[in-house]
């Protein structure tokens, strides 16, 4: 057997093990636009209860309007990286409003939220520093903090008093950075910022928050778990994403003091060697941003959406984590139960994922369901409807 041969058989034996364990992720093909209801590769139409469309705005009028446009003034792509020839008027004046919009004084765009976090650590910090990250922070920021030559430590999920052990832990360190998700997308859990805060500033620390799932409706304005915590003055950096709530195409960004953009501006590796942003997904983002200061309403209707759907599976005997969040984990714990289940959603109407080991803890399965303001109050109890009929055919 040669050398070839024995990897691509290792391949193939990965690939069967992952389809053995049940843990295979297949992609089901949409066929339209994203939004509260799509449409599936065999024509069907399914309420969408899995997409980080929050308020609606993937397919909003006003924000493809906003793209077609640019595609006319700006064309489709700069093909080539910022700090070369890739930087146009939409860009810096995406940044400025991205920054008045968190009350920060700087931000940064980036081609994709991950690098947004992969580019963050490196350039700030070195071996004589410290990163202290919860567990279960996104994917993103654990690359990211690989890459930089920072001590490691790593705290229990918003476990203010292991957090604070970390912070004794690192007292030696240069400096010491405590890095949290705003918003744990698998649980839909806040971090409690204001009492991390509270601890960062008692330990002489810096903060950085990944605010993806949260920005655009968390908070009166939308600015995120900072303003929901009264902490935007306390946080010194945040990165978050345009994919999401703020019109769910691409592109992420770091805002936060202007001297911390500066150098990643110099330094920062994903922002200095790929593309920039396309001109459309700028224009469109900007519409988005117009859309949330415009009115509280979608932010109304995805509390609304979220109240409605905890409180019937409530009523109806599932296991919903506890939360205000629209990320609505409904636990099954088994991985096959799961799966089952929301192979018959579809059956009923119902677009929902499995999440399974490793992607959450084992005997932890759950379908995360994830509300929009799209959707309508009979959407919703459609889809509880749609959850007690697979139960019911799940366990038989």
């Amino acid at each position: 057997m040669t050398g070839q041969e024995d990897f691509y058989g290792n391949l193939r034996r990965q690939m069967q093990e992952i389809r053995d364990a049940g843990l295979y992720k297949a992609e089901r093909i949409i066929t339209g636009a994203q939004g509260a209801v799509i449409r599936i590769a065999d024509g069907r139409e399914v309420i969408n209860l899995c997409a980080n469309n929050y308020l609606g705005l993937s397919s909003h009028p006003k924000v493809i309007e906003a793209a077609r446009e640019a595609l006319r003034t700006h064309g489709y792509g700069l093909s080539s990286v910022r700090f070369i020839c890739g930087t146009q008027d939409l860009h810096k004046t995406l940044e400025a409003r991205i920054a008045r919009f968190l009350g920060t004084e700087e931000a940064i765009l980036y081609a994709a939220a991950f690098d947004a976090n992969g580019g963050l650590f490196e350039p700030l910090l070195d071996e004589h520093d410290a990163v202290i990250s919860d567990e279960l922070n996104h994917a993103s920021i654990i690359d990211g903090i690989r890459l930089c030559k920072a001590a490691r430590y790593r705290y229990r999920n918003r476990d203010l008093a292991d957090l604070e052990a970390q912070l004794v832990a690192a007292a030696d360190a240069r400096r010491r950075l405590v890095v949290t998700d705003g918003v744990f997308s698998m649980d839909g859990y806040l971090a409690p910022l204001d009492e991390i805060c509270a601890l960062a500033e008692r330990y002489d620390a810096l903060v950085m928050v990944d605010d993806s799932h949260s920005v655009g409706f968390g908070g009166a304005s939308g600015a995120g778990t900072p303003e929901v915590f009264g902490v935007q003055d306390r946080v010194d950096i945040l990165t978050g994403t345009l994919g999401k709530a703020l019109g769910g195409a691409s592109g992420g960004y770091v805002s936060g003091h202007a001297e911390i953009v500066e150098l990643l501006r110099q330094r920062s590796r994903p922002y200095l060697f790929s593309n920039a942003v396309a001109p459309s997904v700028v224009a469109g983002s900007l519409a988005a941003l117009d859309l949330v200061a415009a009115s509280d309403e979608p932010r109304a209707a995805l509390r609304r959406n979220t109240e409605l759907f905890r409180r019937r599976m409530d009523d109806e005997g599932f296991d919903v984590l506890p939360g205000e969040h629209p990320i609505v984990p409904v636990m099954f714990g088994d991985a096959t139960l799961a799966a089952r289940i929301a192979d018959t959603m579809l059956d009923e109407g119902v677009y929902v994922i499995a999440f399974s080991y490793p992607v959450v803890p084992k005997d932890k399965a759950r379908i995360r369901v994830q509300l929009s303001a799209a959707h309508s109050e009979a959407d919703v109890e459609t889809c509880v409807r749609a959850f007690v009929a697979a139960r019911a055919k799940g366990l038989s």
